[in-house]
């Protein structure tokens, strides 16, 4: 076995905390605005070009929204937000006034279907705003070597 220290190649970087103080992003602030359907990096720009199709790029600072992956997270979030909300209502009606199960049905179902349509598109804005702050998915201005671009 050799002491001799191995040369680091000139690539090699590494991590200190003071390296990664400069590029920190604000976690909150991302959240906020993409809950907004603003861009999670100016807040000015439009993240979504319909109901649910995110933008290609931000139109005021240029951002690339190519690579979020959302995907099924959202509706995920809606359920359980949706449901945490609606069933304890619910919950709460039927055991104290016992009404029909034509007017629950008549009046849980529409309120279910609009709060979760009405809450779909700013939770998706929220997860592209934390992939967005915490640099996954394509929001990273470095990938590493041998990972294509998504």
């Amino acid at each position: 076995m050799s002491t001799t220290p191995r040369a680091s190649s000139p690539e090699t970087k590494t991590w200190t905390r003071e390296t990664d103080v400069a590029g920190k992003r604000d976690l909150w602030t991302a959240l906020k605005r993409g809950f907004r359907g603003r861009c999670p990096r100016c807040g000015e720009g439009k993240l979504f070009c319909a109901f649910l199709k995110i933008a290609d790029h931000c139109d005021h600072c240029g951002q690339d929204f190519s690579g979020h992956r959302a995907d099924d997270l959202p509706a995920y979030l809606v359920i359980i937000i949706v449901g945490h909300l609606e069933v304890p209502i619910a919950l709460y009606i039927e055991t104290n006034y016992s009404p029909s199960v034509a007017l629950q049905l008549a009046i849980y179902l529409p309120v279910v279907a609009l709060s979760s349509l009405a809450l779909l598109q700013p939770v998706k804005g929220s997860v592209v705003g934390l992939q967005w702050a915490f640099r996954m998915h394509g929001f990273d201005e470095n990938p590493e070597h041998g990972i294509p671009p998504v």
